[in-house]
């Protein structure tokens, strides 16, 4: 996203009114909870949990619910990462749901390898956590895609951050131990399906995109999909919402 509030001034909320989800997972809201007006919201029966980063417009993930929690969880208990606002984790009865926004490693070779340490540690806490919370959906946006399927242009994106080949391979190893790729799930060999465009040379009405933003589920939790798909039409920001419905 853009940040909330740009995204607010883009019909987000007309839009939440109408889809109607039970939870929604927020990633890249760019701003404190008390610089947005949310009583539009709350109207529509959400409950609003929300971490920001410290950095003033910066990153910043929430998870908006129909249905109360038992419980919330503020951060993965990491400093470096907490201070960045990236996890945010909702317990209800049944399963938990997770709004993370992994780092992106585009601006240089410091955060690439900020980015790699972030993999590297989000999994060891994952599957940590897994232990407790074995039913569990990691909603965000991961910033790498996975496949060559999962990019208009693999060839010339070979060394491009979001598709390095470390990166595809963790992808490739987070899923195998544990989660299922919802949208794959459903949609095995469903082309041109992407959740990110650039804003540079039109790419968005070129289709020439990105998929970036997943919802993993744990594989005790694929029995129950109904149905995962992109809903690229959406345009609040440069990304757009992904769905996933669970019986």
């Amino acid at each position: 996203m853009n940040g909330i509030r740009a995204a607010i001034q883009k019909g987000f909320i007309a839009w939440l009114s109408q889809e109607n989800p039970d939870i929604i997972c927020l990633q890249e809201l760019k701003a404190d909870e008390v610089q947005v007006n949310l009583e539009e919201i709350t109207s529509l029966g959400y409950h609003i949990y929300w971490q920001s980063a410290q950095k003033k417009g910066y990153s910043g993930v929430g998870i908006f619910t129909k249905t109360k929690p038992v419980s919330v969880q503020y951060g993965c208990g990491i400093e470096k990462y907490d201070l960045e606002g990236r996890v945010i984790q909702a317990n209800f009865e049944n399963f938990s749901v997770m709004s993370v926004y992994m780092p992106s490693g585009s601006s240089g070779d410091e955060r690439q390898s900020f980015k790699m340490e972030w993999l590297a540690d989000f999994q060891t806490y994952t599957h940590e956590l897994i232990k407790n919370h074995p039913n569990i959906i990691i909603a965000g946006d991961y910033n790498i895609c996975h496949r060559a399927i999962d990019i208009h242009n693999p060839k010339s994106n070979a060394n491009s951050s979001g598709f390095l080949p470390e990166e595809r391979e963790w992808m490739e190893n987070y899923i195998n131990h544990g989660f299922v790729d919802t949208f794959r799930w459903v949609n095995p060999l469903l082309e041109h399906q992407y959740s990110w465009w650039s804003y540079r040379a039109n790419a968005r009405e070129k289709n020439l995109g990105w998929r970036i933003d997943y919802l993993l589920a744990s594989q005790s939790m694929a029995p129950f999909i109904k149905n995962a798909s992109i809903l690229a039409d959406i345009k609040h920001s440069d990304h757009c919402p992904i769905l996933l419905e669970i019986n």
